[in-house]
């Protein structure tokens, strides 16, 4: 039997009962790690970030309800288990609609978690078996995942494939996200994405900008030992002169 422990996001916009579903999950043998995520947009940033087993979601949240949350979820190459968590019976369709493993009532008791945790194991051990797989559960990310990401014209949710994002630049509280397609918009810090997609081809280059060097056409020098790089569709982005070695050594160039 599979022994791994889980890994699990905890998701409600209500602190004191976020913390308290986390303290909950926190308490079982069978979970290795538990996340908090304070909305849906904060959720979706997460689970483009790292795989979860499970994501313990609630129904009811102004930014991006738990509904819509669990049908971007679904799209995912690796899509997580998803248990309902919610003060009302009135999503009980949806959620097993999107199959959802689990929908528990607040105030969530001990006991309805272990039931829920019980589900997800199973769960997981069913889909390892139906891969043919070895029951370790989700895969590593890969550049093939999709990143939920927002519109910056109206603010609608959108799935790119990493692998298409030619660059990274900063935005305020955001980070602008470049593709061949369009620009859009993801709640992460520069210094959060260069860690996480770093093994995916995505580089520092400038103070403001991560770069896919996967996408990389050229590197243009420039007038003071600076630099700019070329991605498809004549997109540059500036090469700080402290990164211009390391990139000419990794382009080979």
């Amino acid at each position: 039997m599979n022994s791994r422990r889980l890994t699990i996001l905890a998701v409600d916009d209500e602190q004191t009962q976020l913390e308290d579903l986390a303290r909950l999950l926190r308490g079982f043998p069978s979970v290795e790690e538990v996340e908090c995520a304070d909305g849906g947009q904060d959720a979706l940033v997460k689970a483009s970030g790292q795989p979860f087993d499970a994501i313990f979601l609630d129904v009811r949240m102004p930014d991006l309800d738990g509904l819509k949350l669990a049908r971007v979820l679904r799209r995912f190459s690796n899509p997580p288990q998803i248990v309902f968590v919610s003060a009302y019976d009135t999503a009980a369709v949806d959620a097993f609609e999107l199959r959802a493993v689990d929908y528990l009532r607040k105030p969530v008791s001990r006991r309805r978690v272990e039931e829920a945790l019980e589900r997800v194991v199973a769960a997981r051990e069913q889909g390892a078996e139906d891969e043919g797989g070895d029951g370790l559960g989700a895969r590593a990310p890969s550049e093939d995942d999709m990143v939920a990401v927002l519109s910056s014209r109206n603010g609608s949710l959108r799935l790119v494939p990493r692998h298409d994002i030619l660059y990274v630049q900063a935005h305020g509280d955001f980070a602008r996200i470049v593709t061949a397609e369009g620009r859009y918009l993801l709640r992460a810090t520069l210094a959060e994405l260069e860690q996480r997609w770093e093994p995916f081809g995505f580089v520092r280059v400038h103070r403001g900008f991560v770069a896919n060097l996967k996408q990389a056409v050229e590197l243009r020098p420039q007038l003071g030992g600076t630099a700019e790089l070329v991605l498809p569709g004549e997109e540059t982005v500036p090469v700080a002169r402290r990164h211009v070695a390391e990139l000419r050594q990794r382009l080979k160039v």
